[in-house]
């Protein structure tokens, strides 16, 4: 079976012509709003969307802090993560991605629209300075999506062990952090199927500097990963109750 991912590359061949215009409007934030340059990436989730018979379903929104930065921490399940984030977070975020994966066409202009952080995982030093830039651009207001996980690892929806370094620039920031249920994302790009798929996005209630400050971050990751492995459970076990997972503080 032909793979959707390829399946929307071919469909949207007649919309080549944005990669050029999100590349200058990423090199021209001085023309262009940062909410502009989010809407021209909004534009291109949803050019996917359709011929890849996706939908997603957002929830929680309401838990999203209404003022000042954050850090959001999702399960990692594919190539679409972000992508289902982005579409349900109306406010501009931007993402922190492998820097070996972040520089083929589409890929680079889509995350320079959003003036995206790579981060080289082999590299110590350069990781520890792109986390300082995102503690400092989280305490101007910024929101980032982070992928504790550090990769996708194909289990579907289940974790894996979520990593501490991940949540080091929310911790010097002093920022909350927002931890992000993803559910059937995997199904999106990663299976050679061209059936309509649903995803869900749960925000759940953040973690504010006053629930983790004496918490190291062993301890924060430990925790953010229990809260979306109790909502995937609940989902594998046919228990989960949209209105109600986002309300609870467990």
């Amino acid at each position: 079976m032909f793979s959707r991912f390829y399946h929307v590359i071919l469909r949207n061949l007649h919309h080549i012509y944005m990669i050029p215009q999100m590349g200058y409007m990423a090199k021209h934030p001085e023309k262009y709003s940062e909410q502009q340059r989010y809407e021209k990436d909004l534009l291109c989730i949803k050019r996917m969307c359709k011929p890849g018979h996706i939908t997603t379903e957002g929830y929680g929104m309401e838990n999203l802090p209404k003022e000042g930065g954050y850090i959001l921490t999702p399960n990692h399940q594919g190539k679409y993560d972000a992508l289902s984030i982005m579409i349900t977070h109306k406010a501009p975020c931007s993402i922190v991605m492998d820097k070996e994966k972040s520089n083929v066409p589409l890929t680079k202009q889509f995350l320079d629209l959003v003036q995206g952080k790579r981060m080289d995982t082999n590299d110590v030093r350069q990781s520890m300075k792109i986390i300082k830039e995102m503690s400092e651009e989280a305490k101007q207001g910024r929101k980032f999506i982070i992928f504790p996980e550090g990769g996708y690892f194909h289990n579907g929806n289940d974790t894996t062990v979520f990593k501490p370094g991940a949540f080091k620039s929310a911790v010097w920031a002093k920022c909350p952090i927002v931890p992000v249920v993803l559910i059937n994302s995997y199904m999106c790009f990663e299976y050679h199927s061209l059936k309509p798929v649903k995803t869900f996005v749960y925000y759940l209630k953040p973690l504010y500097y006053e629930d983790y400050k004496d918490m190291n971050t062993t301890e924060i990751a430990d925790l953010v990963q229990g809260k979306i492995q109790s909502v995937l459970d609940s989902y594998k076990a046919g228990t989960l109750i949209p209105e109600n997972v986002c309300q609870t503080e467990s």
